[in-house]
């Protein structure tokens, strides 16, 4: 065991619950606190009403917590399917927001089947195919989407088109043309985000900063009083205006039923083979999956008790609760990262903690959705404009960029793509482009699905595992499936010297499986890398045989240990 792994596990199920309801409870609280408002938000960007995205947190914590195969992760919807589900709401509704929104359910009913049967299909070791410069790219690209859009929500103000281009190029003018209370209390709420993004004081980070912003929002919102509609008072010119421009109300103030019942709605399957639904529900369930399957993996690297998920059952159950959620009027969830990342810093001990925070929210909305009514819509966006310009930073180019240029070049001709196109047509880009580099570097066509690998015992403690030819990542699931299956406590001998080309993903993959079978007793080597020049200075660099080691490639193992 490492010495950074606690000699402990907790217990599942109710023996979880029994030993360590405190510390859940104490999470899913100060989870439910972050929730709150993003659901809210994430489902108005999303096109839905606002109660949909509390649905589906609702969902995810009460229901899929006890199917789940993951410990400490929090399901609900996130803000990269909004661009998804937005998408649909559009397309299929044609201009009516309420039939898209309808239409848009029975492709997450459909979307969710499509999981259910990857989830038993054993499927989860798909994520593994999406090479991360292309993720990455794809996520830079929804931050992208949810800042051009929010931005605009922030400063009260309507864009006159729909067209994204067009939408960030309107940002100037909204950012001289504001509505001037909404615009106050929208930057007023982006501060208060960036400004508590810089406090160190763990007793004060212990408060989450949306529900902090939430309360200055719904603060200035009684200050300017957009419970009724009168014209805004701030610019003495206001009168100058159009009216619809110079007015402030309930109108930018959430809009939610004070009865929870009467926030479920039915799907619409009547657009069932249409091109359009088909789309949504490839859409949905690609990105739904592969967001959901990248969030667990990274969740079980910050859980200080090493656990790993169990990827197919985990994806079985964000289907069942999508399933559940499309019957009733929900967002798709997926397992979200930074409500998860969030649990595990609160001291969550098991999905308990995911249960308790969907219980918390279910109360709330049931005994105080006047509360909800008096948030601000501008605050809202204010989270989202901060969310997305945390996928979209310019560290996240700089970390791809340390990684190699040729991952820049993938990743933003993943974000172009995009952003040109729609998300599934703009991740296939990406990967096209990732195979043409891997082509023109020398990778044959027929390496580029197969891969050459042996597996050899060497002693009673040693196993040697030996590449040859190129090792990418769109054919080391066969490499992945059998090194899941050697045992614990062996020394584990990587011979390279046969290996034609190794890019980031499958690097990336030898490192963490490094560090979690080291974690386990295990011990890893690998030989032969001093026959490779690297794309970059980065540890986890695609890697290409020199030329002057082809010649004289060897196959043997002499002098392995």
């Amino acid at each position: 065991m490492s010495g950074n792994t606690p000699s402990f596990l907790p217990k599942t199920g109710l023996a979880g619950l029994k030993n360590h309801w405190r510390d859940d409870l104490l999470s899913g609280f100060l989870v439910f606190l972050i929730a709150l408002p993003l659901c809210l938000g994430i489902s108005m960007a999303s096109g839905f009403p606002p109660s949909a995205g509390l649905i589906t947190a609702i969902i995810g914590g009460i229901v899929v917590s006890r199917l789940s195969g993951s410990f400490v992760t929090i399901n609900g919807p996130a803000a990269g399917l909004i661009v998804v589900v937005l998408g649909a709401v559009q397309s299929l509704g044609e201009g009516d927001a309420m039939a898209g929104y309808r239409y848009t359910l029975a492709a997450i009913v459909v979307a969710s089947v499509l999981q259910i049967l990857l989830g038993l299909g054993k499927a989860g070791r798909l994520s593994s195919f999406f090479p991360a410069s292309v993720v990455h790219g794809m996520l830079a690209a929804i931050g992208i989407i949810i800042m051009a859009k929010q931005i605009h929500v922030m400063l009260g103000v309507t864009p006159g088109t729909s067209n994204l281009f067009m939408t960030i190029a309107q940002i100037p003018h909204s950012l001289l043309n504001p509505n001037p209370d909404i615009a106050v209390i929208g930057i007023a709420s982006m501060g208060l985000m960036v400004l508590w993004s810089t406090v160190r004081n763990p007793k004060l980070k212990m408060i989450p900063a949306p529900i902090i912003v939430v309360l200055l929002g719904m603060g200035l919102a009684r200050y300017f009083d957009l419970e009724h509609e009168h014209m805004y008072l701030f610019l003495p010119d206001a009168h100058f205006l159009p009216h619809h421009e110079a007015t402030v109300g309930p109108k930018f103030l959430v809009a939610i039923s004070e009865n929870f019942l009467s926030s479920f709605y039915l799907p619409d399957f009547s657009k069932t083979l249409t091109p359009e639904f088909l789309e949504a529900v490839v859409s949905i369930c690609l990105v739904g999956s592969l967001e959901s399957l990248l969030s667990a993996v990274a969740v079980d690297k910050l859980d200080p008790y090493r656990r790993h998920s169990n990827l197919d059952r985990d994806l079985t159950a964000v289907g069942t609760g999508n399933l559940v959620c499309g019957l009733i009027g929900g967002l798709p969830m997926i397992a979200e990262i930074v409500r998860s990342s969030a649990n595990v810093n609160n001291g969550a001990k098991t999905s308990w903690a995911n249960f308790f925070h969907g219980a918390f929210l279910l109360v709330f909305v049931v005994l105080f959705p006047r509360l909800i009514h008096s948030i601000p819509l501008a605050s809202l966006a204010a989270l989202l404009v901060f969310t997305g310009f945390r996928l979209a930073s310019p560290k996240e180019f700089a970390k791809v960029m340390g990684v190699g240029k040729e991952q820049l070049f993938i990743f933003v001709a993943t974000i172009i793509g995009v952003l040109a196109t729609d998300l599934l047509i703009g991740v296939a880009i990406g990967i096209l482009v990732k195979f043409a580099i891997h082509m023109l570097r020398g990778v044959r066509v027929n390496n580029l699905f197969r891969i050459h690998f042996v597996v050899e015992n060497l002693d009673e403690d040693s196993v040697v595992v030996e590449i040859v030819g190129a090792a990418i990542f769109s054919n080391f699931l066969k490499l992945k499936a059998a090194l899941a299956g050697l045992e614990n406590g062996k020394k584990v001998i990587f011979q390279l010297s046969n290996a034609y080309l190794i890019d980031h993903t499958v690097m990336e993959y030898l490192h963490h499986f490094q560090h979690d079978y080291e974690s386990r007793g295990g011990n890893c080597r690998f030989l032969g890398m001093e026959y490779h020049d690297t794309y970059s200075r980065h540890p986890l660099a695609v890697r290409k045989m020199k030329r002057n080691h082809m010649s004289r490639r060897k196959s043997d193992h002499h002098g392995l240990v």
